[in-house]
């Protein structure tokens, strides 16, 4: 199957979202566009230790809240996909990117972290 193209107008609504979270204070430590296996098309890809404390359902919640709060309409959000901390993926990125700075939106290929392709990167801030 061929994977769609990850368009600028799916990049200017990630920085959106980003913003969005980080003005809820949801300290999103990996953000990220990765194409997935088991998803037809490109998902941002989250990882947060509250997250992790607060299980999916919760995450999701907050997620909303943000968006609400923002006045980003929940609609226009992109697919999104939740990674724990301790995910292969989310840990090889962060090894990756720790040292870098000014990584947001910074193509990195398609490479291979964990099991998925990812692109962009799309953190704000450097990895913690």
């Amino acid at each position: 199957m061929d994977k769609t193209v990850l368009v600028v107008r799916d990049l200017a609504n990630g920085t959106e979202i980003l913003e969005a979270l980080d003005r809820a204070k949801l300290d999103i430590y990996v953000a990220v566009w990765a194409y997935l296996d088991e998803y037809p098309d490109w998902r941002l890809v989250l990882a947060s230790p509250r997250f992790d404390e607060l299980g999916l359902g919760a995450s999701f919640g907050l997620i909303r809240e943000a968006l609400e709060s923002a006045g980003i309409p929940y609609e226009k959000k992109p697919p999104i996909v939740i990674l724990k901390m301790s995910d292969k993926t989310v840990r090889d990125l962060r090894k990756m990117y720790s040292k870098w700075k000014g990584v947001e939106g910074r193509n990195i290929g398609n490479q291979l972290y964990g099991e998925v392709v990812s692109s962009f990167l799309c953190k704000r801030r450097p990895f913690h």
